[in-house]
């Protein structure tokens, strides 16, 4: 998926105006008559996975079909369409055309008074562009997908809060951000051999806000080869976009490589991790580490990276955890296009049914700025099982940092360079916290070789420097942890994690 292509088109809308909203009045289908409710998608889901998974159809007409990125772009929705426009409802909604990567039809019900109304695709909600064929008059068209606004920054302006678009992923800021990381509906095999799969949203339901209304309710229906599910989120846009998500599962086959609540990030380098990368700014990522809360309380930071091969590393089951970007100064990049220090975090609160299971980051390699390559969710220790109902809550907070705060110094830099004699030498610089003017000592160790002259020192602005000499013994791969803390042992910092690759 070319996320970073689909954002471009996503925020280079121009206004329209003029031209009167051309929405009419959805007709209920077979199967819709009566009232609405969440049961109704999950009664379809499971109905979809009682039976063989069919494809959708790739019915694209050929203009369509073999048009690239930028011929798609030029298609784009007039906002003077939006549904809801005017209506003073707190929310509007914009569609996005088929094509390009966005090959099947989705369909957008609204939910009025309880009741569903298709969303009708009409051409005259968009412009073409230059070349405009006949063949753009075919009502039958469809939407790849919709984006909300709601006025995030101002009271007077409508920005575009969050976007359903491709497969399961969906992405959302918070107040004065712009896009950066992903979700996902599912993950499914990431990783793995046999091949990762992708099953995607194929239906929404969104129901109709009220005057003034600060939540949006969507429902949506997820099918793929492996599984279907029910969707349920409640959306509220803010100094921190909260998304609450309930799904159902209903897995056709046993799914033993499934990702709950998935995360999806870009991390190409950092001012101390670039070797090898001609660039004239200082770092270049959406996400630069894996925050975890664990159940016992404790907080943990594990620097993202770019490796030479695929890193999959787990973690035990947790309170919460997140892909985040700490670096927040235009300094920390220097790229006034893209606003790096701008990309929101994403934290994740688990609720219902996150029982026994573990963390999974996946850090892939990548040569550019433009493929996601770092993943991370929750997965169950057991298999989910075929021909049952697997449901699962939890709470997605898009915004500058964690929703919660613990208090203890914060890892803000980590750096590593060739030391004497074949050892690594690793700088670690912590902010925050209690007053560096305590009794500190190090708590460091790792799984192979030995730690050498390990060292605390007090920085005068505040926060702490650590730094020790790795001696890997040959090894190729090292898994280190440290924190600092008082006389007593008493943590003072949260727990740096990383993984040392030769």
């Amino acid at each position: 998926m070319h996320r970073r292509q689909l954002l471009k088109a996503a925020i280079c809308s121009p206004v329209w105006v003029g031209a009167a909203m051309p929405w009419a009045a959805g007709a209920q289908t077979a199967g819709d008559a009566g009232a609405f409710s969440a049961d109704r998608v999950s009664q379809l889901a499971r109905e979809l996975a009682s039976a063989p998974f069919a494809a959708a159809p790739d019915d694209l007409p050929a203009w369509l079909s073999g048009a690239d990125y930028d011929r798609w772009r030029d298609i784009r929705f007039r906002p003077s369409q939006s549904l809801w426009r005017g209506q003073d409802r707190g929310f509007e909604l914009q569609f996005f055309h088929r094509g390009y990567l966005h090959r099947e039809r989705v369909r957008i019900d609204e939910v009025v008074d309880g009741k569903v109304v298709e969303i009708r695709y009409q051409p005259a909600q968009f412009d073409f562009g230059k070349e405009t064929p006949a063949v753009a008059a075919d009502p039958s068209l469809g939407f790849a997908g919709f984006r909300a606004h709601a006025a995030l920054n101002t009271p007077d302006y409508l920005d575009e809060v969050c976007a359903f678009l491709g497969a399961s992923y969906f992405r959302a800021v918070a107040r004065g951000e712009v896009y950066g990381l992903s979700a996902r509906g599912l993950a499914l095999r990431t990783g793995d051999a046999r091949g990762e799969e992708f099953p995607r949203f194929t239906r929404f339901w969104i129901e109709r806000p009220a005057a003034d209304a600060t939540q949006l309710v969507i429902h949506a229906l997820l099918d793929g080869p492996s599984a279907s599910g029910a969707y349920r989120f409640v959306i509220t846009p803010g100094v921190e976009t909260v998304f609450d998500v309930d799904m159902r599962l209903y897995p056709r086959v046993a799914l033993d490589a499934v990702g709950i609540a998935p995360l999806t990030s870009m991390y190409y380098f950092d001012s101390a991790d670039r070797a090898g990368i001609d660039d004239f700014r200082d770092a270049v990522h959406d996400s630069d580490g894996l925050a975890l809360h664990g159940k016992d309380g404790s907080v943990s930071w594990r620097p993202l990276q770019n490796p030479p091969t695929l890193q999959e590393s787990t973690f035990d089951g947790a309170r919460g955890f997140g892909l985040m970007q700490r670096k927040r100064r235009f300094e920390d990049f220097g790229d006034s296009e893209a606003r790096y220090h701008d990309r929101p975090s994403l934290w994740v609160e688990p609720g219902r049914g996150w029982s026994d299971g573990r963390v999974h980051l996946f850090e892939l390699p990548t040569s550019d700025e433009y493929q996601d390559n770092i993943v991370a969710f929750w997965r169950p220790r057991k298999p989910l099982k075929a021909g049952a109902e697997h449901r699962f809550a939890y709470r997605l907070h898009w915004g500058r940092s964690h929703p919660w705060e613990p208090g203890l110094a914060r890892v803000a830099q980590t750096r590593t360079g060739a030391g004497p004699d074949g050892r690594r030498h690793f700088v670690i610089d912590f902010d925050g916290g209690p007053s560096n003017t305590v009794d500190a000592r190090i708590e460091v160790a790792s799984d192979i070789g030995r730690i050498e002259h390990p060292v605390v020192d007090a920085l005068a602005g505040g926060g702490w420097r650590v730094a020790f000499l790795l001696d890997p013994a040959g090894a190729a791969l090292a898994e280190l942890h440290l924190r600092i803390v008082d006389a007593d042992g008493a943590p003072l910092s949260e727990t740096w994690l990383y993984r040392w690759i030769r």
